[in-house]
This record gives structure tokens, C-alpha cells and sequence, in this order.
């Protein structure tokens, strides 16, 4: 469900098994109400749900319950407080319309910001109450979805003798995986300039130039699932590129984690703000910090041939390596878990988190009639351009000037990322006029597109 491309494609995160996990319960409460006095909470995406058996389940959350449905019918209903949808899926000429004053609209969108650039601009995300996102600022923090916790980081890297042994079989310094071309960060123009200057061992179907040495390691499930003779083949590497398939704030995922938990250093390119959260001030080497793929590529020539140096970005390792207190307590204050039984997984909790929230609106709005206006009503809360917010897309190496006319990677992502903005600009309007239906989308997009080219 959540769009796995494939190891060296996107795969999916550690907790996806999620989909097919029973409902998490709850530590329980003393909501005494029957399923029939309780909110809706309506999942519009389908994709995600049912993630227990049925069409409808009662949720038991810390503050109250709630009934969790994927049916459509109750979509009106007095009682649906909120409608959930997953980032991805969601289409901004497919939204539900008109939009219901008694009801929030919730985003769950762990994925990458190429998926949906709708949500990366300020109409888009203000369309939403309540986010769960990678970015730390959304309401519902899922920046680590893809560390199961600190002990992923500790585990033990090969010895820099077996590496040494791995290059003078003729393996480069460098591996590079990737079967997810064309992608907005434009990661494979860069490698291939990078390639110019050293050996990098391309195994993916972008830039490939070498062969993983079985069939079974060329089966990309194989990859996707950790399995171990195919980590035990990447580990002996000892630098990896890590380029994220969309850069922003905070979007961080196994391209990154996978390398640290294995002990090969990432060559990393994705969140601008990935030092905040590393083990330690020496445990990746970022791109964005060399003028040129040439002088990144004397950089990682020079660790390559002095042992005692590379290993200082593997100091993380050992025992206190872990320095970061900041790390350390995301991943101890964090409610939901990776891999991790006794915590609700990330899905579960945030449906809980919107449930507390309605929960909570309900009796705000019932005191307010009440008091007959004295006590005010609940404002509504609305998402933050931070809550998402990523950056217009650029290319991987040189400027857009230097581009070609017919570039595809230029035609492909500049346009879905300003097109998007007049997406969310063009529903915004249809909500604020009350409209009812869907089919005039194409009208406001129009307009906006005669408005912005000033033909109007």
C-alpha cells in the first residue's frame, strides 16, 4: 500500500507490515459510550484500510473511542467528525466537495513529496486540520519511520581489513543501487558526473555497470526485505551513495539508515537538516559540502587509501558512540514503534491522535452551547506550510540554464511541482465558494492558468 518501487528503488518502511496487523487496542480507557455515541472517523483513502478485519472498528485511545470506518455511506453523517486521507492517493479534483463545517480533514503522508507536490505548497497542506508527516514541525512527527531505534545504528560493521580484501578483488570504493530513475533530485545526473573521477559499482537499473553476483540477489524482494546474504554483499562496501529521491526537510529514509546500520559511510544528498539528526558529528559525508563531484570523489579516494581516518565515521559504534542527545530522545519520546510489538505502529497512532482531538472538539463545542456563547467555540487548527513545505525541485548537477530544450527530468518535475500549486490553489477556491461538484475542478484550473498567464 505504501507504493514499494523495490530495494535501490523506495522501499517500503521497516513498520509496513502494518497493513495486515490487527487493531491496536490501546492501553484502554473509561469511555462508556456505545459504538452509536461515538465519532466517526472516515478513512477516504482506501488503501490503507481496512487495517484490521472489517469495514468498521471501535478504537480505544487514551482520552476516549472512536469508530473507525472506510465506508463512504457515512461520508454526511452528523456524527463523522473527521475524514482521514493518505498523502499519496490524495487528488485534489477527486476531494470530497462540499466540504462539511462539522468536519476536519486529516493527512497521514509518510512518503516522499514527489508522490504528491500538492502538499509541498501552502494551498495544499491548508486544505488539512491535522498532519502526520516526516517533517518534526507536523502535528504527528514520522521524521524516524525508518529507525527501528538506536541498537539499528550499533551493529557491527565488517572489519576494514575484509573491505580492504573486497577492493583489491577489483570492487570500487562506492556502491551505488538504484532501479528508480527520473526522479526530482535528479540523483543519477550526479552520479554519473561523480563516475568520472572514481570507481562506483552501479547494480540498479539506473546507471548500471555491474552484476550482482546471483539471481537470488538480483530478485528485488530479496532486497526490500533485509535479507541477510544480500546485506552481508552491500556491507563490504565502504561508501554508499544515498541520494533520496526528493529533497526536503527532514525526509529521511533507509537509503540513509540502511548504510549506518551496515557500517558503510552514506554519501548523503536529501534532508537539508539531516546533521540534526545524526549519532554524532562524523557519520556521514554529505554531498552539499564538496564544490564538485570532483572534489568529493578526491575526498572519498583519500579515506579509501587511510584507514585510521575512514574509521572515524564509524565511531558512532561503539559503546556512548551515540552522542546526539536529541536523536536519543525523538526515538524514546516517539508513541508508536518500528518492529516493535508492544507499540502501536505509526498508523494506529495517529488515528488515536485524531480521535483524542475530536474527542476533545466535541465537548468544547457541547460547553459552548451550553454556556449559550460564553465560553467560546473551538477554533479551528490549520496546517502550516512547515508541516510539509518542500522545495522546488533542482537539477542534480549544474543549473536549469545548462539544461537542454527537451530535457525530460526539466519537463517532468518543474511542471508537476508548479502545477501542483495551482491544484491546491483551484480546490481552495472551490471550497471557499461552497461548490458541490467535482466536475468544475477543470473550470478553476483554467481560470487560475488564464489569471497567472494574464489572459485574464
Amino acid at each position: 500500500p505504501c507504493g514499494a518501487e523495490g530495494w535501490a528503488q523506495d522501499a517500503v518502511p521497516p513498520g509496513a507490515a502494518f497493513v495486515a496487523a490487527a487493531s491496536y487496542r490501546g492501553p484502554g480507557n473509561n469511555d462508556t459510550r456505545s459504538n452509536k455515541a461515538l465519532p466517526i472517523l472516515l478513512w477516504w483513502s482506501g488503501s490503507l484500510f481496512p487495517h484490521f478485519p472489517g469495514d468498521t472498528e471501535r478504537i480505544d485511545c487514551p482520552r476516549g473511542s472512536c469508530l473507525v470506518t472506510r465506508s463512504r455511506r457515512v461520508a454526511r453523517h452528523r456524527r463523522t467528525k473527521a475524514l482521514i486521507f493518505y498523502g499519496t492517493d490524495f487528488r485534489a479534483y477527486e476531494a470530497p466537495l462540499p466540504r462539511l463545517p462539522h468536519q476536519t480533514w486529516a493527512l497521514f503522508h509518510e512518503e516522499s513529496p514527489m508522490n504528491n507536490y500538492v502538499l509541498s505548497h501552502s494551498p495544499g497542506i491548508r486544505l488539512f486540520n491535522y498532519t502526520a508527516t516526516f517533517r518534526r514541525e507536523s502535528d504527528y512527527p514520522l521524521t524516524l519511520q525508518w529507525l527501528p531505534g538506536s541498537g539499528y545504528l550499533r551493529a557491527p560493521a565488517v572489519p576494514l581489513a575484509e573491505k580492504d580484501a573486497w577492493r583489491r578483488k577489483g570492487y570500487g570504493p562506492v556502491l551505488y543501487m538504484q532501479s528508480h530513475c527520473d526522479v526530482p533530485s535528479d540523483r543519477d545526473r550526479y552520479v554519473r558526473e561523480l563516475m568520472k573521477y572514481i570507481q562506483v559499482d552501479s547494480y540498479g537499473k539506473c546507471l548500471h555497470n555491474r552484476e550482482l553476483p546471483s539471481e537470488r540477489l538480483r530478485d528485488t524482494s530479496t532486497a526490500t526485505t533485509e535479507d541477510s546474504e544480500f546485506m552481508t554483499f552491500i556491507a563490504r562496501y565502504k561508501f554508499h551513495l544515498a541520494l533520496e529521491n526528493a529533497i526536503c526537510d527532514d525526509y529521511m529514509t533507509e537509503k540513509l539508515w540502511r548504510p549506518m546500520h551496515l557500517g558503510a559511510v552514506p554519501v548523503y544528498r536529501g534532508s537539508p537538516a539531516v546533521r540534526d539528526w545524526m549519532p554524532n558529528n562524523l557519520s556521514i559525508i554529505l554531498i552539499d559540502d564538496f564544490d564538485s563531484p570532483r572534489e568529493l570523489a578526491k575526498y572519498l579516494d583519500f579515506l579509501d587509501k587511510n584507514g585510521e581516518e575512514y574509521l572515524k565515521y564509524l565511531e558512532y559504534k561503539n559503546v556512548d558512540g551515540i552522542k546526539n542527545q536529541f536523536l536519543l530522545e525523538s526515538l524514546e519520546k516517539r508513541e508508536w514503534g518500528v518492529n516493535d510489538m508492544t507499540l502501536p505502529n505509526y498508523l494506529n497512532g495517529f488515528e488515536c491522535f485524531i480521535c483524542d482531538k475530536e474527542n476533545t472538539r466535541v465537548k468544547e463545542e457541547q460547553e459552548h452551547k451550553k454556556s449559550r456563547g460564553k465560553i467560546p467555540a473551538p477554533r479551528p487548527q490549520i496546517a502550516q506550510f512547515k508541516h510539509m513545505g518542500c522545495p522546488m525541485p533542482t537539477p542534480g548537477f549544474g543549473s536549469v540554464e545548462d539544461l537542454s530544450e527537451g530535457d525530460s527530468w526539466k519537463e517532468m518535475w518543474l511542471q508537476d511541482y508548479w502545477q501542483s500549486l495551482d491544484q491546491g490553489e483551484a480546490l481552495t477556491a472551490m471550497i471557499h465558494r461552497n461548490e458541490s461538484h467535482q466536475g468544475r475542478f477543470w473550470d478553476y484550473m483554467h481560470e487560475i492558468f488564464l489569471k497567472r498567464t494574464g489572459q485574464h
